[in-house]
């Protein structure tokens, strides 16, 4: 059995079927129990964030359980397999656990070093072992997974930016507009992202927030920490005809304004133009609102193309954060190779001391008239040649454990041997 990684993300598809094929939290518990009630999969997580959609499984046969995670994926999203097969990417055995590894780390991430993914990573992996998903195999490798990305966080300063896609949704307003002294901004969505949007909103010099949230408490939370004021979704239509910039990232599956309303907001104010920075995956804001007059719609592409512009100043930060996912990799094979050959060579060893007892109990009667000296040197010298004639398998099972070759190894030994 091997770990495979599969999925779709930021740099692999459209944001368009990236959105379609985006696992909401409602969903996840039957995705991962469909994905275990599989024939190939015997453990799963879903790493479903508004940059990926991807599945780590433990898999039987690597054809077939990539076979079962496509078609688990395209149930889950109802979208057909032609139209993002083509778009997935596969990674398995160790280089499935150096891309969860890289995740972690902030470095696949629309925004280099961003500190949110470790928490999603850390929350994918709960979620499995909440839905009995996740075995020994994933919870060693997701354990690993979050104490490489606290390394990276800890020993480098990739982490020492602008960390979080909130922040950088935030930043690229201020460039857009040349700074929000004196602007009215209004935050939709009071989750994790909307709250990271407003508190950056602080530094950031804005003349007003006002936060508007599904869940009227949670609204009023996040606007009192920021100083601001909470609005129900019912006055939203209100509060931005007297807006500057809309910040928007929730967690709905379905549009939260439509082209008309807004057009409905914009018409009054054909001299004031609004800025709408929509980082939701799937997406708050209809893409054709982008076309009304004085709207300009900016998505999580283009705060990708901004991420993407402050990358060169930070290559060295990447090569260190590269070398310890190089260390924490080695590490893990290790572990993770010493755990998994550890019970089989143990079995071998107790089987074959089983039988040297058996024999040596056969000739019990021609070896009592020895003296006790000779009896021990026979001793001495059936341990030697059993420890002999093991050491070379033992070696071999444990350097390729975790492996396709280690697991046909493991399978021959306990055929063998009738382990």
């Amino acid at each position: 059995m091997s770990v495979v990684a599969i999925g779709l993300n930021h740099r692999t598809v459209p944001l368009d079927l990236l959105e379609r094929t985006t696992i909401d939290a409602a969903r996840l518990p039957k995705v991962l129990s469909d994905l275990v009630g599989r024939p190939n999969i015997s453990e799963a997580v879903v790493l479903s964030t508004c940059n990926r959609t991807e599945v780590y499984a433990v898999a039987e046969k690597f054809h077939g359980g990539y076979g079962d995670v496509r078609d688990a994926l395209s149930e889950a999203s109802f979208v057909a397999p032609e139209d993002f097969i083509d778009h997935l990417y596969v990674h398995y055995d160790t280089d499935a656990v150096r891309h969860l590894f890289s995740v972690a780390s902030g470095l696949d991430s629309a925004v280099l070093g961003e500190s949110e993914i470790l928490g999603q990573v850390k929350g994918a992996w709960e979620q499995g072992q909440a839905e009995g998903t996740v075995g020994p195999s994933l919870n060693l490798l997701f354990r690993h997974a979050v104490e490489a990305g606290k390394r990276a966080r800890t020993e480098t300063t990739i982490s020492h930016h602008t960390t979080s896609i909130s922040q950088a949704a935030v930043a690229m307003a201020v460039d857009e507009l040349g700074g929000l002294e004196g602007r009215r901004v209004v935050v939709l969505g009071a989750g994790e992202m909307g709250e990271g949007m407003a508190t950056s909103l602080l530094g950031a010099g804005a003349g007003e927030v006002v936060v508007a949230n599904r869940t009227w408490q949670r609204a009023v939370e996040v606007a009192e920490r920021v100083g601001g004021r909470a609005v129900r979704l019912s006055e939203l239509d209100v509060v931005l005809s007297d807006a500057d910039v809309l910040l928007t990232s929730t967690g709905a599956t379905s549009l939260m304004l439509e082209h008309t309303s807004l057009e409905s907001v914009m018409n009054p104010r054909p001299d004031r133009p609004l800025l709408i920075v929509d980082i939701a995956v799937p997406r708050d804001v209809d893409p054709s609102a982008g076309d009304i007059p004085g709207v300009t719609l900016l998505d999580m592409t283009d705060l990708r193309r901004f991420a993407e512009t402050g990358l060169q100043s930070r290559q060295g930060e990447v090569v260190a954060v590269r070398s310890i996912v190089d260390e924490e990799l080695a590490r893990f094979v290790e572990l993770r190779s010493a755990r998994e050959a550890a019970p089989l060579v143990s079995e071998l060893r107790t089987r074959a001391e089983e039988l040297r007892l058996i024999e040596l109990e056969r000739y019990r009667s021609r070896l009592e008239h020895l003296p006790a000296t000779d009896r021990e040197v026979i001793e001495a010298i059936t341990r030697g040649i059993l420890a002999k004639l093991l050491h070379e398998p033992t070696v071999r099972l444990k350097d390729a454990a975790g492996s396709a070759r280690g697991d046909r190894l493991a399978d021959a030994t306990r055929d063998l041997f009738d382990l």
